[in-house]
């Protein structure tokens, strides 16, 4: 089943990072991780102001990872803008317009994204 990441799972996963549970890890390994190019954004944003610090190959180690990638398709900014404002990050609302658009669940550990009804398969798992 495919799943999308959220960028924080990411980030766990390729940092070796002790909170990304045994089964988050394995969908990460199993070929059905789905990463929306809205989640680099998030984080080359994020490294540019200072924010993160991230490993200067990330792109390159993302590609070769062979997620299947998904960029910002207009289904998914209409769906954004009609979700309530229960989530501030604005980079996990697209997430959850997308999660919800494509009916795929989302591994996080956000509590916040199942308010919206999202799927959610716990990352800490």
């Amino acid at each position: 089943m495919k799943t999308l990441l959220d960028t924080h799972t990411l980030l766990w996963y390729l940092d070796e990072d002790a909170r990304l549970g045994g089964e988050a890890r394995r969908v990460v390994e199993s070929g059905a991780a789905n990463l929306s190019d809205v989640s680099l954004l998030e984080i080359s944003i994020k490294v540019s102001t200072g924010k993160l610090i991230v490993d200067p190959r990330l792109h390159t180690i993302v590609r070769t990872m062979g997620f299947e990638r998904t960029g910002i398709d207009d289904r998914y900014l209409a769906r954004l803008e009609r979700l309530p404002r229960l989530h501030g990050d604005p980079f996990d609302r697209f997430l959850i317009a997308q999660a919800l658009t494509d009916d795929i669940p989302v591994l996080t550990a956000d509590r916040a994204f199942a308010q919206y009804g999202v799927k959610v398969i716990d990352a800490g798992e």
